[in-house]
């Protein structure tokens, strides 16, 4: 499962950060940005959670 966080859609809410800290983290204006690119297995479903929250549907998940 590969993750990745379009830059130029991120409005920097933070959900994705707040739900998933272990797979997405925010730069220094607060937009998020995947930490890993390939999602690990029991991160799945948290990953999937931030990526349904984010209101800019920014993240996309495959």
């Amino acid at each position: 499962m590969n993750v990745t966080v379009d830059t130029n859609r991120c409005e920097g809410h933070a959900r994705c950060w707040e739900i998933c800290p272990e797979v997405f983290e925010l730069d220094d204006e607060g937009h998020g940005r995947a930490l890993v690119s390939e999602v690990p297995t029991e991160l799945a479903e948290r990953a999937q959670e931030a990526a349904d929250n984010c209101p800019e549907r920014a993240i996309t998940i495959d």
